[in-house]
């Protein structure tokens, strides 16, 4: 079966075009390394930074330490390998395993907790 076609073969026509607002961004990757970040100019001219690359973590209740490399990620296995830094990573650092506890392409910064 074609990909946009109904089964009689007639054409499904989208109603509209996607607005501005509606469009998908680029994918941020967070790679382990020196610290980079830029900021977008968001909707009613806020802004937002985002992180590309990350050699510290701030560990909750404790302090700031480096991140040495990322063990495991939950969603895809294959990031983990490439050094990505992803919600829910889990990296070590000289303080012990962290577990990344937000998003560090949407925030700008790399926040965990200490992990057993």
């Amino acid at each position: 079966m074609n990909k946009g076609r109904k089964i009689s073969g007639g054409k499904y026509i989208a109603n509209r075009k996607k607005k501005l607002y509606e469009r998908e961004g680029q994918r941020r990757i967070v790679k382990m390394g020196e610290e980079k970040r830029k900021a977008k100019r968001t909707r009613g001219g806020n802004k937002k930074v985002f992180l590309l690359g990350a050699k510290f973590v701030n560990i909750q209740g404790q302090k700031k330490a480096e991140i040495k490399n990322v063990l495991e990620t939950p969603s895809n296995r294959f990031l983990a390998r490439q050094n990505v830094i992803t919600k829910g990573a889990i990296v070590q650092t000289d303080l012990g395993k962290v577990k990344i506890t937000n998003r560090p392409s949407q925030e700008g910064v790399v926040n965990g907790i200490l992990v057993k």
